[in-house]
Formats: C-alpha cells, sequence, structure tokens
C-alpha cells in the first residue's frame, strides 16, 4: 500500500488530499489539516514555519509520495509568485519524492475513467485529490 499526497497550490496555500493505493484501489484518507498557508512569504520565520510544519505533516502522515498540480509559468492564467515558493519548499522536505501532473492530463483522464469524488472530500480539494488518484492509477 502506498500513501500518497496530492497537492494544489493556490495564492498562498496548498490545498491537500491524501490518497492511499493498493492493488488499483484508490481510498481518500481525511485528514487535517486539508490546506497550509504561509502568513507571510516575506518573513523568514513565516517561510520557516510553514517548511516545518510540512515536513511534519507528511513524516504523521506517512506520506511516501507527492503529486504536485502543475501550474502555467507565464501567460494569463500563471500561478503567483508565492505558489511557486511554495513549490519550492515543498521540493526541499528531503524525504519524499515528488512528481508534477498537469491539468490538461487530470482532465483527459476524469474524461476517459470519471473517477468518483468521495462524499467526505471538499469541493476544494478536488484537483489535488484527483492529482494523486490518478498518479496512483496510472
Amino acid at each position: 500500500m502506498a500513501v500518497i499526497c496530492g497537492i494544489e497550490l493556490k495564492s498562498s496555500e496548498a490545498i491537500i488530499a491524501i490518497v492511499d493505493s493498493d492493488d488499483g484501489q484508490v481510498g481518500y484518507v481525511d485528514t487535517d489539516p486539508k490546506r497550509m498557508q504561509i502568513a507571510d512569504d516575506e518573513n523568514v520565520a513565516d517561510v520557516q514555519s510553514f517548511f516545518d510544519a510540512f515536513r511534519n505533516f507528511l513524516r504523521d502522515n506517512h506520506i511516501e509520495q507527492i503529486v504536485i498540480k502543475k501550474r502555467a509559468k507565464r501567460g494569463q492564467m500563471a500561478g503567483g509568485a508565492v505558489t511557486f515558493k511554495l513549490e519550492g519548499l515543498i521540493q526541499l522536505n528531503g524525504t519524499v519524492p515528488i512528481d508534477f501532473i498537469s491539468g490538461q492530463a487530470i482532465a483527459a483522464y476524469q474524461k476517459r475513467h470519471a473517477l468518483d469524488i468521495p462524499a467526505g472530500l471538499n469541493r476544494y480539494q478536488e484537483q489535488a485529490y484527483l492529482a494523486a488518484s490518478i498518479w496512483a492509477l496510472r
């Protein structure tokens, strides 16, 4: 069994959904927090606090893989600067491997396979959940 953390980065927060995967079956793991926010990305103490809280979250939930939904780097739908800072902090976790999945890949998979959204999942977590689930089922 693998425990996978899907992440969607928006504004100044990481939206999180955890799934466990076993023999082609994926299950949603309801956990707290469901989002982690950086208070002030220009304050070193706040950046360190986010980093430490995220690493503790990974350890406490026995996360084995992180999957981040990609954001555009330029153009009208480009991710904000803080989201890229959060991505860098997540990549520096030092213990859990990271992979990326595009929004287009999520949409295409959903169109072909229509994954069910678990009842306990908040609407704002859907993209993080789909990122983790699709990675687990590939």
